[in-house]
């Protein structure tokens, strides 16, 4: 089963078919070609750099496509499962305390 990635997803960019960065999906929207979307990411380099690419929908189901005759996929990195099993909540985060040493 191949996940849809959606906004605030972060994603794996392989280009070539190996890793080549992270990025975070800030938005998704309509395209003026009919079933095609502007994606924009925030590639997760210092510092960030934003991106808009034009993809299908099945780019965003990890479809492999390309750019300039290089294979580019996009790969959801799912949350990592809380102690019970279940997804983390993003508004519910664990305070650590610091202290003076």
């Amino acid at each position: 089963m191949k996940i849809n990635a959606v906004i605030n997803d972060l994603v794996l960019v392989y280009l070539d078919r190996k890793p080549a960065f992270y990025a975070r999906i800030n938005d998704i929207s309509p395209d003026v070609k009919k079933g095609w979307r502007q994606v924009e990411l925030q590639v997760l380099t210092i510092p960030p750099q934003n991106m808009v690419w034009i993809l299908e929908e099945d780019h965003l189901k990890g479809e492999e496509f390309t750019m300039g005759g290089q294979p580019v996929r996009l790969a959801v990195i799912p949350p990592k499962p809380g102690p019970q099993g279940e997804a983390p909540d993003p508004g519910k985060g664990k305070v650590i305390p610091l202290r003076k040493t």
